[in-house]
């Protein structure tokens, strides 16, 4: 798959101890590449990172995406040729807590990645610049957002997310015009998926009360959102890779988003909803809407045909498939049938087949 492009490649990974980035450098391991992930410690507790105990086959270097020459450094001595940055500050309720620390991280942290590929331009072939479907100045209308739509955000963590679009095109215009580096900025949201253990996401915190037979107090149940599971981003992500590993690629110097279909725009109550038809005993969940000042989005939606058509790229995994991996990953994950880091694998061969199955081009 992706024309085996991965095989022996070294690739950088910022953000690899998160909850996407420990599921990219396992499907990147599962590839053959040669994998250095960079970050700034272990995010949660439970992690999904050490829980798949891969820390001693990659290269694990601990910084500051904030920090220019301490990234610099570790570029320096991996030389990567792929550099997917999914370094951030990823939570809305959080930036509003934390919004300068949250500026810093998802600004810089871009602008920095970006001054490593400019000065190591000869070693650097390919930067995919993972961003957010927040970047989008969201007016909440029905259709799904472009790729050309205008950039924006209310809150902090939306405001960063547009700010780090907005330099991210500043140094392509500037800087990579022709040949290597090709660079991409990659725009997705709301994925969810097995291994997430993040506060105030919705799935991680229904998981922990029902583990401990709680009900569930969900602040927006009406909240419509394009849920994906996490591998859908990532095959997005490895596709555009694997597409500008050549030097006059036609996908250099744009934005990508990656959703799942028009038609699945499904509640947090839904959602919930369907998570229940696998957890034996549910405990429920508590309509606790409240009005904290602190505002999210209650309709967000991206459309994909550039996507669909440019790349070839699908969604694979139906709504209730997608509910599905994510609710037996947490099922095993408790129960300990299996391995996690084996656990995991498997569903990514999974993924992988049924990609085959649905002759999506990547996969083939």
């Amino acid at each position: 798959m992706f024309n085996n492009i991965y095989r022996n490649k070294k690739v950088l990974v910022t953000g690899h101890t998160g909850f996407k980035g420990s599921w990219l450098i396992t499907w990147l391991k599962y590839l053959g590449a040669d994998i250095a992930g960079y970050s700034n410690g272990i995010p949660t507790s439970p992690s999904h990172f050490e829980e798949l105990k891969i820390e001693n086959s990659i290269r694990h270097f601990v910084g500051d995406i904030r920090s220019y020459e301490s990234l610099y450094q570790v570029c320096k001595e991996f030389e990567p040729e792929f550099i997917f940055h999914l370094a951030a500050q990823p939570l809305v309720r959080e930036s509003y807590y934390n919004p300068r620390e949250t500026f810093e991280v998802n600004m810089t942290g871009t602008l920095n990645v970006l001054e490593v590929i400019r000065n190591m331009s000869t070693i650097v072939k390919v930067g995919v610049i993972i961003t957010s479907d927040k970047c989008y100045d969201n007016v909440e209308w029905i259709y799904g957002y472009r790729e050309n739509d205008r950039l924006g955000g209310e809150d902090p963590y939306s405001g960063s997310k547009g700010a780090a679009e907005l330099i991210a095109k500043s140094y392509i215009h500037s800087f990579f015009r022709e040949g290597f580096p090709n660079i991409v900025t990659t725009r997705a949201g709301n994925v969810i998926g097995g291994g997430d253990w993040a506060k105030d996401r919705i799935v991680p915190d229904i998981v922990r009360q029902w583990s401990d037979n709680k009900a569930v107090d969900i602040r927006s149940p009406n909240s419509t959102r394009p849920w994906q599971h996490v591998l859908e981003p990532l095959s997005g992500y490895l596709c555009l890779g694997a597409e500008l590993y050549t030097a006059d690629s036609e996908h250099r110097s744009q934005a990508y988003n990656f959703g799942p279909d028009a038609k699945i725009n499904k509640t947090v109550g839904e959602l919930i909803d369907e998570l229940q038809k696998y957890w034996v005993s549910s405990p429920g969940w508590n309509n606790k809407q409240t009005d904290d000042q602190k505002r999210e989005s209650v309709l967000l939606k991206l459309s994909c045909e550039k996507a669909n058509i440019q790349l070839g790229w699908f969604p694979v995994l139906t709504f209730e498939e997608t509910v599905q991996f994510t609710s037996s990953w947490y099922e095993n994950f408790y129960s300990k049938t299996a391995a996690t880091e084996q656990f995991t694998v498997k569903q990514i061969e999974a993924y992988c087949s049924k990609a085959q199955k649905l002759k999506i081009r990547w996969s083939l």
